[in-house]
């Protein structure tokens, strides 16, 4: 089964998701808005974190994508799963934005982000050794450095996002601030996988 249906469908998920995140900005236009917008700080910041997120996780896709000749069905249908949490990223932003610094639901905002991210990663990670495992789906002429690298690569998504989610439980605020360093950490990775 060609890939080129699923890439096309993907990329306008993520820019859905990612078009879907500013509207968690808004202002209470009946305060002085100078004010205002010093107190939506945390709109901004997840903003921030969440559209590299999912920029960190488009760009990802493409490199899979650029690695797999061809998808069955079991692909496709997990890819909708997966396709399912990247749209549903815009809702857990939200609640970060509104509730982490309110002491009574920080910690429920900041575990419904983790629990997205986390299973997104999961997910990303089933999609990806199912097409790489005895290279059932790769490309013929597919580099094995690079099939490793992204092995390597993807296998500290889930465990980080676990860790920074059950964090939540306790210190809501280093929950919050240890999404924002996985997606920093991402993005210099990336960055560095992406020159060798």
């Amino acid at each position: 089964m060609p890939k080129n249906r699923l890439e096309a469908f993907s990329d306008g998920i993520f820019a859905f998701a990612a078009t879907l995140l500013i509207l968690n900005l808004a202002v209470n236009e009946s305060v002085p808005l100078g004010g205002e917008l010093r107190r939506i700080w945390t709109s901004y910041a997840a903003y921030a974190v969440s559209f590299i997120t999912i920029g960190i996780i488009w760009a990802n896709h493409h490199t899979v994508m650029h690695q797999v000749g061809h998808v069955d069905r079991f692909f496709l249908m997990v890819s909708v799963l997966f396709l399912m949490l990247i749209a549903f990223i815009p809702f857990p932003t939200r609640l970060l934005a509104e509730d982490i610094g309110k002491p009574e639901s920080a910690q429920a905002a900041a575990l419904a982000y983790g629990v997205t991210l986390t299973l997104t990663a999961v997910l990303f990670n089933v999609l990806w050794r199912y097409a790489a495992t005895g290279r059932k789906l790769l490309r013929q002429d597919a580099d094995e450095r690079v099939v490793q690298g992204i092995s390597r690569s993807f296998a500290v998504g889930p465990i980080t996002y676990v860790v920074a989610t059950l964090l939540a439980l306790w210190q809501p605020l280093i929950s919050a601030g240890m999404y924002a360093a996985i997606a920093i950490f991402y993005v210099a990775e990336s960055s560095i996988f992406g020159r060798r």
